[in-house]
Parts: structure tokens; C-alpha cells; sequence
């Protein structure tokens, strides 16, 4: 589990668009905490801290350590709003945290022994159909990642959540399947790139014909209206 961030917030007592847009002329944005039973706290943080962690890409993965006006808040990020221009962060609900908080999470997958997988040896193509899996965990255990494991992997071969080492108190959110994460595809020989080329540009003339086609019959239609 990744080391906890923290930022240092204020309270704020009002909530709407105005007071939104005042928080960021001042380089702040708003946020709410919430969970455990309690009231909600509506709270100000630093934009520029907030939107280093966001890019990290860690946010919703690592509890972090929220000091709010002297009071600790041991948290975890679970909505983010962007500008949708800028994708600067706008706002953020946290989620707090204790040691019986469980939640599901989006984990990333990490493949492991691909030097013992023949499919990979013989230049097989790793077609990844899940980059990240959904566990349920406790919310002060979340894994960095899940290992997959390609020890033995043909060529033509998937590659399931069974083949997934998964973290000591953790489990799929989707249960009773055995889901795909990956395929070992075989590469595409010379002569199907050829021919898959070939097509393309056939296509390509078929639409360049028809365009010049239609043109024409608009030149004439104009032609015969004068």
C-alpha cells in the first residue's frame, strides 16, 4: 500500500456556485468529507496541491491524511469533478476512513513472469482486455497493484482473473466468473498486413470515386437549372 498524502484545509460554512468561484480566484477549491455516521464538513484546499496528487494518479487509491483546521481526517478520495476544458480539479468528496471501512476500488493490473511465457517468447502480442480490476477491500489496505501471472502462456492462450494473485483480504467485485484479463494474440504475418494494406487503399479509391461521382452530378444538376 502507497505511503498517505496530506493537505492542510480550512472549513468553509457556505456552499454554491458564487462562493465556488470565490474559492478559486483565491487558488483554493471546494471540498466535502463525509461517511462514518457523521456530518458532513464542507472545506477549502489548496488547487495547486490538489491537482499535483490528482495527476499522480493516485488519488482514489491512497488514504490521505486531511488536517482541517487543527482537527486529523484520515480519508480517501472518491469523486473528483474537472473542468471539462481545462481538466483542472474543481471539486472533491472524501470519504472517511476507519479500520473497519470497506469499499471497492479500482486496482491496476501489473503482468509478471513474461520471460516464462512461450506465447510471449514466440512474439505473441499481449492484448490486455482489463487494465485495472475492481476488488473489495478494506478501505486501509488497498493494494498498489494486482500481479497477473503469464508463467506458461501460449500463443492463442486468455489470461483470467484465476491467474491473478490477489492480496490477502481482498476479492473481485464481480464474483462467480472467471473473467478475462488478457489474451496472448498471434502477430500478423507479412502477408496479412499486406493484404489488410491492399484493402485499405482499395477502400480508400471506392470512396474517392464516389465523391468525385456525386460532385459531378451536382456540377450537371447546377448546369441544367441555369
Amino acid at each position: 500500500m502507497s505511503k498517505n498524502y496530506a493537505f492542510a484545509a480550512e472549513k468553509r460554512e457556505r456552499a454554491g456556485k458564487g462562493v465556488a468561484r470565490a474559492l478559486r480566484r483565491d487558488g483554493k477549491i471546494p471540498a466535502v468529507i463525509y461517511g462514518d455516521k457523521k456530518e458532513p464538513i464542507k472545506i477549502a484546499l489548496p488547487a495547486n496541491e490538489v491537482n499535483v496528487e490528482y495527476n499522480r494518479g493516485h488519488m482514489f487509491t491512497t488514504l490521505c491524511d486531511l488536517k482541517v483546521d487543527g482537527d486529523k481526517h484520515l480519508v480517501l478520495a472518491r469523486d473528483v469533478q474537472l473542468n471539462p476544458v481545462t481538466d483542472i480539479v474543481e471539486h472533491v468528496d472524501f470519504l472517511r476512513v476507519t479500520k473497519k471501512t470497506t469499499i471497492a476500488v479500482k486496482v491496476p493490473v501489473h503482468f509478471i513472469n513474461e520471460d516464462k511465457s512461450p506465447g510471449i517468447f514466440a512474439k505473441a502480442i499481449l492484448n490486455v482486455v482489463r487494465h485495472e480490476v475492481e476488488l473489495v477491500c478494506s478501505a486501509t489496505h488497498i493494494p498498489e497493484q494486482i500481479e497477473v501471472n503469464l508463467e506458461g502462456k501460449e500463443t492463442g492462450s486468455s489470461v483470467h482473473i484465476s491467474d491473478a494473485i490477489l492480496p490477502e483480504g481482498t476479492k473481485p467485485v464481480i464474483e462467480g466468473r472467471n473473467f478475462t484479463i488478457a489474451t496472448l494474440v498471434a502477430p500478423k504475418t507479412a502477408a496479412q498486413e499486406e493484404a489488410e494494406e491492399a484493402e485499405a487503399a482499395a477502400e480508400g479509391a471506392e470512396g474517392e470515386e464516389a465523391e468525385a461521382e456525386s460532385s459531378e452530378g451536382g456540377e450537371e444538376a447546377a448546369e441544367g437549372a441555369e
